[in-house]
């Protein structure tokens, strides 16, 4: 694999807002260094690539280093329980998803069991029964959600899950944003 270093160092260039002039000025350098280093017609010495990136505000280190992927796959051992919910398992299946668009979250309800009452509030949510009949509740109507049913709706409405059946119910059930 080639380093492409003068690619990577014109993206950083240009994320911090700089012509190749005021950069070279920053780095002791000159224009046309900069530019054949960026189009990868010149090597560059260790000393002059640490003045160019302190111009940049980046270290070595990060400037060398690989950027990390983001986690695709997630095993049931990394889930996380949320107690107190009113409901018998609460759990976030994606960790750190309250600070991504989405939250999807797996419930189980215990007959009689419910979430309490939420919104009204900007976003969306959706539902997918995995097991038994969960009641939804939005603004006073009460929909009936059996096995392999889904729900979506605004969430700018009072809303409520429960199981108001006999049976354990079990919820994929996705906020967007977050409300945790």
């Amino acid at each position: 694999m080639k380093l492409q270093i003068g690619e990577k160092l014109k993206s950083l260039r240009l994320a911090s807002d700089l012509t190749q002039e005021e950069l070279a000025n920053r780095a002791s350098l000159t224009r046309g260094f900069i530019s054949q280093l960026e189009n990868d017609q010149t090597s560059i010495n260790l000393d002059s690539l640490a003045d160019i990136l302190e111009a940049l505000g980046v270290s070595l280190k990060d400037f060398f280093s690989e950027p990390e992927l983001p986690r695709i796959v997630f095993h049931p051992d990394n889930r996380i329980a949320v107690e107190g919910q009113g409901v018998s398992s609460f759990e976030l299946l994606v960790p750190g998803s309250t600070n991504n668009l989405m939250d999807p979250i797996l419930l189980r309800f215990e007959p009689g069991e419910k979430l309490e009452k939420l919104g009204p509030m900007p976003g969306e949510q959706f539902g997918y029964v995995l097991k038994g009949t969960v009641t939804l509740t939005i603004n006073g109507s009460i929909y009936k959600v059996p096995h392999r049913h889904c729900f979506y709706f605004e969430a700018n409405q009072i809303n409520q899950i429960s199981n108001q059946s006999e049976r354990v119910a079990e919820l994929l059930w996705v906020t967007s944003p977050p409300h945790m």
